[in-house]
């Protein structure tokens, strides 16, 4: 059993640091870039949709 989870880790480890691809630097910061501008423009667009639906519930239930 314990033999299994040391070969495990090692196959853990093995995959991470040879087999995978890395981004590098330079791609790692222009997606983040890509998400951080998704995500304004997804929170401006709700922001936006709660601001109609807010003013269109304070018409039909005045008060």
């Amino acid at each position: 059993m314990i033999k299994k989870f040391i070969n495990y880790c090692k196959a853990c480890f093995d995959e991470l640091a040879h087999k995978t691809s890395w981004p590098s630097p330079k791609e790692l910061s222009s997606s983040a870039v890509l998400v951080l501008s998704a995500s304004l423009i997804i929170a401006l667009i709700v922001f936006a949709m709660d601001q109609c639906f807010g003013f269109i519930m304070g018409m039909v239930y005045p008060g």
